[in-house]
């Protein structure tokens, strides 16, 4: 365990010392795409963080080949190496798009191409444990489809889900932990070494998230771009494929006792078909939702929008910081959730804790809907959401509790309702003169007034 800490350590410090130069080198080299129409910044924001997560997973990959137990991964395993290679190639596609914008079916075809590069170096699915039948054994042609599907589903999903600051590297890092759980449980408990390269993977996977979280975390200093998201897709779909088809369920010696009791313990041979449908099971669903929504409307399932999961919660009503705490939170109960319950299958508590969060955060999610109004005492104690609206003032009678304004000097002393919000002189600089009581006018509460002034008079943004 002290090597794989040291392992994300390492991943981790290597990608945060490097995200801070990357992005000094993504604004010279370019790579900062203007506002779009379904983006939810308000900033120009460079993009190309892969790069410090690639260089992460290397030294992650570098200095688990110089330790003492994780070595004989590398000595008894060529997994390693596939994985870097399918990641080298797959983020190679990724920084050009963040520079050039490859077309989509382009960069579907690099996706196949890296998954197939990782099966010839033997990183597949050999076998498949089916409830009912058992372990089924796969040929090379079907081996090669479920990886290869498997592999392009993670990285698309995980590509979609990459829409808020933060999101996509905290659902990621989410579901790496609760893997990392799961695999090394089989390796240590059950003593199988082929779950050894699964749970190397995710502890680098948690290193290259952590070291990146900390630029990415709202409002974010870079983006990490297709060459992050994909990358991190692949070695999340990596660390699925080795410990689904490399590990052998009858090495588990889980056929014994009474029928039920081998029912419960045959509960960690199937969870290899769940664990790799659950981690990404949010994101999988927004691919899915995101497809249909696409094609009813007659448009590519490329085209991008503002339909996805993280664009509905803003809509609803959740702030940016909320909709990404709210996506954490699910993706943590379906993992942890699904892994707690392969511990002990027949625990009662579990279903019912799971079923308690469920509830708890449905009401996260209607939140924004009710709005109770607290008592007057109480006031001072709760958001401003929450408070009671007082009725407005006339304005005769504010002007009269205003303080006296001082003499006027100039011009610019004139009646404040003849003001403009914003002036700018002939230079383009511009001298902001924001009434007192707009909301939003500092970018706290209000994206409609904030955008406005930023739109108009870019020389603000840096305020």
């Amino acid at each position: 365990m002290r090597e794989y800490l040291l392992t994300l350590c390492i991943t981790a410090a290597v990608t945060y010392l490097l995200t801070g130069p990357v992005r000094k080198f993504a604004i010279v080299a370019g790579a900062v795409p203007e506002i779009r129409a379904r983006d939810v910044h308000r900033e120009p924001t460079p993009r190309l963080g892969g790069i410090a997560m690639f260089f992460g997973l290397c030294a992650g990959l570098l200095v688990a080949g110089h330790l003492t137990n994780l070595s004989e991964v590398f000595d008894r395993s060529n997994e390693p190496r596939a994985l870097l290679s399918g990641a080298a190639l797959i983020w190679l596609i990724g920084v050009l798009d963040d520079k050039f914008e490859i077309d989509a079916l382009i960069k579907l075809g690099g996706q196949m191409i890296a998954a197939g590069v990782m099966v010839m170096q033997g990183l597949t699915i050999l076998w498949l444990p089916v409830p009912g039948v058992g372990t089924v054994a796969l040929t090379q042609w079907q081996g090669t489809l479920l990886t290869v599907a498997l592999v392009v589903i993670t990285i698309n999903a995980v590509n979609f889900v990459d829409g808020l600051d933060g999101l996509a590297a905290g659902m990621v890092c989410i579901a790496a932990a609760a893997f990392f759980m799961y695999a090394y449980r089989i390796w240590y408990s059950y003593g199988i070494e082929a779950a050894a390269p699964a749970t190397l993977f995710a502890a680098v996977l948690m290193g290259m998230c952590l070291g990146f979280l900390p630029h990415n975390m709202h409002p974010a200093r870079i983006f990490m771009g297709d060459s992050g998201s994909m990358l991190i897709g692949l070695v999340l779909a990596a660390g699925a494929i080795s410990v689904t088809g490399q590990v052998d369920p009858d090495l588990m010696n889980l056929f014994t006792g009474s029928e039920r009791s081998s029912v419960h313990q045959m509960v960690p041979v199937y969870i290899p078909l769940l664990m790799p449908l659950t981690i990404i099971a949010i994101p999988t669903a927004d691919l899915v939702l995101a497809i249909v929504r696409r094609t009813w409307r007659g448009q590519s399932p490329f085209a991008a929008d503002r339909g996805h999961l993280h664009h509905r919660l803003l809509e609803i009503g959740h702030s940016h910081s909320r909709a990404v705490l709210i996506m954490y939170f699910w993706s943590a109960l379906i993992a942890f959730g699904t892994l707690a319950y392969s511990v002990n299958s027949a625990s009662m508590w579990i279903v019912l804790g799971i079923a308690l969060l469920s509830f708890v955060g449905l009401v996260l999610l209607l939140l924004p809907r009710f709005r109770p109004r607290a008592p007057r005492w109480m006031e001072a104690f709760v958001p401003p959401r929450y408070r009671r609206r007082r009725p407005a003032t006339a304005p005769h009678a504010s002007a009269q509790r205003a303080p006296a304004p001082a003499a006027p000097t100039s011009a610019a002393a004139r009646p404040a309702a003849s003001k403009p919000l914003v002036t700018a002189d002939a230079g383009g600089t511009s001298g902001a003169r924001v009434k007192a009581g707009v909301a939003g006018a500092n970018g706290a509460t209000a994206l409609g007034a904030r955008s406005r002034l930023l739109e108009g008079h870019k020389a603000e943004t840096s305020r």
